[in-house]
């Protein structure tokens, strides 16, 4: 769980990001799962933006989070913004406070 003072350093640092994963009129399908794990393991801070199901986009990034064993920082706009620590000490580019 991230506290209000790690939910700001993230979407601080996911200004300067572009997205990485489009969730289209496919939907959540599995596709999407495996480019956001990829993305998150890659990356550890994504952006995720909804090309389409934009009324439904909190629900369904809280679950994209959930099933990607992520944290969702934020939902702005068309925009989820989401956080998973890499599991490799060496490899975490991101120091939360």
């Amino acid at each position: 769980m991230l506290t209000s003072k790690q939910r700001a350093q993230l979407s601080s640092l996911a200004n300067e990001l572009n997205p990485v994963v489009f969730l289209g009129k496919a939907g959540a399908a599995e596709g999407v799962y495996e480019a956001l794990d990829k993305a998150l393991t890659d990356h550890e801070l994504i952006k995720l933006r909804f090309v389409d199901f934009k009324g439904e986009r909190k629900e369904l990034a809280e679950q994209l989070a959930g099933k990607a064993g992520a944290e969702l920082v934020r939902v702005i706009g068309h925009v989820a913004i989401m956080y998973r620590q890499s599991p490799d000490p060496e490899k975490r580019a991101i120091k939360l406070v």
